[in-house]
């Protein structure tokens, strides 16, 4: 793996990486809003679009679970193959 290479993979490793922190922190603010505010979002959203409670409760876990799914898989795999690919070429290169 050249120097150039090394760099690119190790730049592109820490944005996944921050997205992976900012994904999970949104999951966290979300979680939060429906912890604190569930009746203030039921509430206005209820009468808006005809829903009950227990809808848009399901919505909204729904939602967290397609989020978290996402933030793993095209934020946290990547970054965790590009720190064994890195990882594995430093020690080739100990060896040589």
């Amino acid at each position: 793996m050249t120097e150039q290479t090394r760099i690119v993979f190790k730049a592109v490793g820490d944005i996944l990486f921050y997205c992976w922190v900012l994904g999970f922190l949104l999951l966290f603010v979300g979680l939060g809003v429906t912890l604190l505010m569930g009746q203030l979002v039921y509430k206005v959203h209820g009468p808006m679009f005809g829903l009950s409670s227990h809808e848009i409760d399901v919505i909204f876990y729904c939602w967290l679970g397609i989020t978290k799914l996402n933030v793993l898989t095209f934020f946290f795999i990547p970054w965790l193959a590009i720190k064994f690919v890195i990882t594995r070429q430093d020690g080739i290169q100990e060896m040589k």
